[in-house]
């Protein structure tokens, strides 16, 4: 019997030897991989959610080239001269519309709903690349948009 005992010491021993178990302080210096993975994910957003509004950019290609600018809403097809008021145009240049829109942040400007075409207007448009008149329509509208077509209150 002793020797049956010795033969089964002499395994346990040899298991040991090949895979010895950590001690306690071992297993507390290891860091469990799955929480440092969330602590660093939520550090993560923390940080980003810190960082203000995020922007996301949507690659729609250029602006459509109109002479007297483009409606705010898909197909952004190029809006009539006396659509949109001055404040559209900053040195004679269209800030833009819709995804292309490039002035100041919380803008509103007037519109002219007879040009419309969401509210009726099925009169001629002007062409992409077409040049513009040198006489320009009077402005006679009193409606306000943001720079997604939304109204806006006066």
């Amino acid at each position: 019997m002793d020797v049956a005992r010795q033969k089964l010491r002499a395994r346990k021993s040899k298991r040991a030897h090949k895979h010895p178990r950590p001690s306690a302080s071992e297993v507390q210096l290891q860091p469990d991989m799955s929480n440092l993975t969330k602590t660093l994910i939520f550090a993560a957003g923390l940080f980003t959610a810190s960082c203000g509004p995020t922007h996301v950019a949507v690659g729609v290609g250029v602006p459509p080239g109109c002479p007297y600018g483009y409606y705010e809403t898909p197909p952004y097809n190029c809006a009539p001269d006396g659509y949109y008021g001055p404040e559209w145009f900053s040195g004679g240049v269209f800030i833009g519309a819709g995804p292309w829109y490039h002035g100041p942040g919380g803008f509103r400007g007037h519109v002219d709903h007879a040009f419309d075409v969401r509210k009726g207007y099925r009169g001629p448009l002007p062409a992409r690349g077409e040049r513009p008149a040198e006489n320009r329509v009077t402005f006679r509208g009193h409606a306000m948009h943001d720079p997604r077509g939304r109204e806006a209150r006066r």
